[in-house]
């Protein structure tokens, strides 16, 4: 995990923070969680297209936002992670009344959608945990310092053996 600056020749920037496991760990977790989340509104939504109404754009949004914020996490990006948080809290207000309404519709009477609209309700509630433990992973990547660079010279061919030291900031 190094890159050579252009500006500076003989500096490598190293990131010592992005070799832990844990913190590995904590990034495949929150991708993961990601992409499940994307997955989980994805099916809601192709399952219930005959009978969502207003909510189809905010669900695509959703799914188009949250993988990129899981390409983002991949990268290192340690700014996605306050947004998906926060994104995450919001979906779970929405999932948690959404829920509910799901299983009202399992009666006769109602339109029914693609999916039973029982297994709907199901899933939508499922989106919750998933929704809290994308917030604890998150908070918790945002705290491990992802961002953290060091700047350390080149090794160089000194006949001593010794690499020279990184130039001094101006």
């Amino acid at each position: 995990m190094s890159s050579l600056p252009e500006g500076q020749p003989g500096v490598i920037i190293t990131h010592p923070n992005r070799d832990k496991p844990v913190v590995q760990a904590t990034r495949a977790t929150v991708i993961v969680l990601l992409l499940a989340s994307a997955a989980l509104v994805l099916i809601v939504t192709v399952g219930g297209w005959s009978v969502l109404e207003g909510a189809i754009p905010v669900q695509i949004g959703y799914v188009a936002v949250y993988v990129t914020l899981a390409f983002f996490a991949g990268r290192w990006n340690r700014g996605v992670l306050p947004v998906a948080a926060a994104l995450a809290v919001l979906l779970t207000i929405f999932a948690l009344v959404a829920g509910p309404a799901w299983f009202n519709r399992d009666k006769s009477g109602f339109a029914q959608p693609a999916l039973n609209a029982g297994l709907l309700g199901l899933l939508t509630l499922l989106i919750v945990p998933v929704q809290m433990l994308l917030v604890a992973f998150a908070m918790r990547g945002f705290s491990q310092g992802w961002n953290v660079e060091l700047e350390r010279g080149a090794p160089s061919p000194r006949a001593d053996g010794f690499a020279d030291a990184p130039p001094h900031p101006a």
